[in-house]
């Protein structure tokens, strides 16, 4: 169904957005594929402002509070939530933003509502000064985080938090991965300059473009000669360093960036496990584009009968645990508003049962990489230290805590070495 608008009008945009808003404010989270359901051609300014709007929904959520009297239907309290964020960033034409919700209005909830968006988006730009004043004393408001989330923030990188908030409210980088079974990184950013693409070599495998770009625009992807991975997920595969003809277990391996990366460093006789048989096909077709094989399993991670293997089958693992991606929330805006305090405790719950189930699996001798996307120590050197105390013949190798910043996203790695 498409709206009776312009199709590359900002009405469009805003009639496509208001929705996947609308579901996310009700408790879905944008992994439900909502945006794969938009027309290609309009997805990524769908895109755009559905990502913007939920970086900055505790500003607009306050913004809209003293000028409603009732609360509209979802749908159309996302649709004003949206024109918000599009005001924000195009300060020059506010009158095309409010006109363009109205259209937009006119297509949603039999257009009854039309009056109310406009009502509400002009008094916005009449009150806009003093509305904006009112948020200083609003911490989720003005920091685009909800308040819980920023006192874990506080409380756990005290020197750091404002940087991590100003990070979280940013897009993120678009890193690369080169293929080295294809070429080097050397040669394919010369491509990428031949292409008009600018970018910096980062490590042995890694380039940092300056500014974001369609894989359709990158030299060779559907062939496999490179992928788009951030810089700071590459470190999984140069920790976990498996030396060549190793048995190694991915064990939460979906969508299956750091499977490739292992496969392209090494030959290996890899498992990649993952509960989800939808993420266990991506795996398949991220490996097939690559021209890389892996024995793929659909399973939990912390269930032994789900990898079909006898103790000891593991040379490495690279337990890459579930958790609260508080470390790439720019990357999934969503997740900041739907998480609850109490989430970061069953998140801290099943990665040590991950952790207790998959050490048996490992060799003497052999290596485990615990790996996370978050930032909060309850998942990350709390668990790993609590894990060491009850485990004699554990010993920790490396520890590295990644915040996010212009080049990468925010991860934490555990080297874990088993006494032979």
């Amino acid at each position: 169904m498409s709206p009776a608008l312009p199709p590359e009008s900002l009405a469009t945009t805003l009639w496509y957005a208001a929705p996947i808003v609308a579901r996310v404010m009700e408790g879905q989270s944008l992994a439900d594929g909502a945006l794969e359901r938009v027309p290609a051609a309009r997805r990524p300014a769908v895109q755009d402002i559905v990502y913007g709007t939920l970086r900055r929904y505790g500003e607009g959520d306050a913004l809209l509070a003293p000028l409603l009297r009732n609360p509209p239907y979802p749908v159309i309290r996302a649709l004003m939530l949206c024109a918000l964020h599009r005001l924000a960033t195009w300060t020059d034409a506010p009158h095309t933003v409010v006109h363009q919700a109205v259209e937009a209005a006119g297509q949603l909830e039999e257009g009854r509502y039309k009056g109310l968006v406009n009502g509400v988006l002009r008094n916005y730009l009449r009150q806009q000064e003093a509305l904006q004043q009112e948020l200083a004393d609003q911490p989720a408001a003005r920091l685009w985080h909800p308040d819980w989330w920023l006192e874990k923030l506080q409380a756990s990188h005290p020197e750091h938090w404002e940087a991590l908030v100003a990070a979280d409210n940013n897009p993120p980088p678009m890193g690369l991965r080169v293929n080295l079974r294809q070429g080097s990184a050397a040669a394919y950013l010369q491509r990428l300059e031949a292409a008009g693409i600018s970018g910096r070599l980062q490590g042995e495998t890694g380039i940092l473009l300056h500014k974001p770009v369609p894989v359709s625009q990158l030299p060779d992807f559907a062939s496999g000669a490179v992928s788009v991975q951030d810089l700071g997920a590459q470190r999984a595969a140069e920790l976990l360093n498996p030396t060549p003809g190793s048995r190694v277990l991915d064990a939460c391996a979906a969508p299956g960036g750091k499977t490739a990366h292992l496969l392209e460093r090494a030959e290996l006789e890899l498992t990649a496990l993952d509960v989800d048989p939808a993420r266990c096909r991506q795996i398949e077709a991220n490996l097939s584009r690559l021209g890389l094989a892996a024995r793929v399993r659909c399973g939990d991670a912390s269930r032994p009968q789900a990898w079909g293997k006898q103790p000891q089958s593991f040379d490495a693992i690279l337990a890459d645990v579930p958790c609260s991606a508080s470390g790439v929330v720019r990357r999934h805006p969503d997740a900041k508003w739907l998480r609850q305090p109490q989430d970061i405790l069953k998140f801290a719950y099943t990665q040590r049962r991950i952790l207790e189930r998959l050490w048996p699996a490992l060799q003497p001798g052999g290596k485990l990489l615990y790996a996370t996307c978050s930032v909060f120590p309850e998942e990350n050197g709390e668990q790993v230290a609590k894990f060491l105390s009850r485990t004699p013949d554990a010993r920790l190798q490396t520890e590295e805590q990644w915040l996010p910043g212009a080049e990468h996203d925010g991860f934490y790695y555990a080297l874990l070495h088993k006494l032979a």
